[in-house]
């Protein structure tokens, strides 16, 4: 067995599932909360993690919505102190596991969930008196089973990250097999996000060599396996190649991200739209890639390195060419975005955590060019 420990303990491995009866006795989590949504029950995913923990009877949630949100947090969180919690296990993809994490917030924090926003200053605010939380992936992605933050859709419609290095889980357990019923079209945009996660990171102006280090190898391996693993399903070599991947780029967010992300979590907390995270971060990516590459000449070669890339390639056309082969959208209004709520969007933008650490200084008359261009 494969034990990681690198901001927090890692099990990874196919069948690593079978380690979280002993996970949860070492975290001495008697009555776990298991935070989840309707899809990974309905695909049997969460009978195998029940099993792996010997848990017959848990107080479980399944109410995650898409994006979550903080209706879903305060629900989960009233349920998890109904019945007696004391530890809380997520099982998903990036929307259960930033749930659990508020909810485990939220368990011993008081007061309203908007205090402990990072833009609202909220990080001092975040302790270590919390529920541990194992975080149990099922997509290859989002990387928040090792991130510092919860992103949760307040109810006017800001989409807000709660960061402390408090929030990140205390176990995660990585299994590949887990992934291996995910559908086609997830896998792709599940993939382009941890994609995304790596090549944001990197770009990030914040001096961290590992974390480039780490961004640059997992890039190289999303490259590598993600149009396999669309391909074949059943691909358990590239399911854990992705799975990696996904791993690597959270380990890389103590970097910040960029506008990719500013734009993609402006985007997600539109109520009337449900619009998937990493799905926004494929349509995005390649405009900001060209709206970040002056000044980044040295960053560019390194990323074409990592791509497998001719000297002279286009990175940006190289992902766009990436995209139509996982049958992404190529703008925003194919995914159904009206164009009279951008200049709202370019307002929730620029006051995005991730906007201060892109590549490039990004101005609100950027936001706008951007969306712009992106919308189609």
């Amino acid at each position: 067995m494969s034990l990681i420990t690198y901001l927090t303990r890692i099990q990874f491995e196919t069948g690593a599932i079978d380690l979280l009866a002993s996970e949860l006795a070492l975290l001495k989590i008697n009555r776990p909360l298991i935070v989840t949504d309707k899809g990974v029950r309905a695909a049997g995913v969460l009978d195998a993690v029940l099993a792996g923990g010997g848990l017959s009877q848990p107080a479980i949630f399944d109410d995650t919505p898409g994006n979550p949100t903080e209706s879903a947090v305060l629900a989960a969180r009233d349920l998890y102190l109904s019945a007696g919690c004391d530890g809380i296990v997520a099982v998903g993809g990036g929307s259960p596991l930033d749930l659990a994490k508020a909810v485990s917030l939220l368990a011993t924090h008081p007061g309203a969930l908007e205090q402990y926003a990072a833009i609202l200053g909220g990080i001092e605010r975040i302790g270590p008196d919390k529920p541990a939380v194992i975080a149990i992936p099922t997509t290859a992605g989002t990387g928040s089973e090792v991130g510092r933050a919860a992103l949760i859709t307040l109810e006017d419609g800001r989409k807000l990250g709660f960061l402390s290095p408090y929030m990140i889980p205390n176990v995660a357990i990585c299994d590949p097999a887990l992934t291996l019923k995910l559908p086609a079209g997830l896998t792709a945009a599940t993939g382009m996000d941890a994609l995304t996660h790596c090549i944001e990171t990197f770009l990030s102006p914040r001096f961290n060599p590992p974390a480039d280090a780490i961004a640059l190898d997992g890039l190289a391996r999303a490259v590598r396996y993600i149009a396999r693993a669309y391909r074949d399903g059943g691909d358990l070599e590239a399911r854990e190649g992705m799975m990696m991947a996904s791993l690597q780029g959270g380990m890389t967010f103590q970097k910040g991200l960029g506008a990719v992300h500013g734009m993609s979590h402006a985007l997600g907390g539109l109520k009337e739209l449900r619009l998937h995270h990493g799905t926004l971060n494929a349509v995005i990516l390649p405009a900001v890639l060209r709206f970040n590459k002056a000044g980044n000449e040295a960053k560019y070669a390194a990323l074409r390195t990592a791509m497998g890339l001719s000297e002279n390639a286009d990175v940006a056309e190289a992902i766009s060419t990436l995209n139509k082969e996982l049958g992404m959208p190529e703008s925003l209004s194919q995914m159904g975005v009206p164009a009279d709520v951008l200049p709202l969007m370019v307002e929730r933008a620029l006051a995005d955590h991730s906007t201060i650490t892109n590549g490039r200084p990004v101005s609100a008359d950027d936001y706008a060019k951007l969306f712009d261009e992106v919308s189609g």
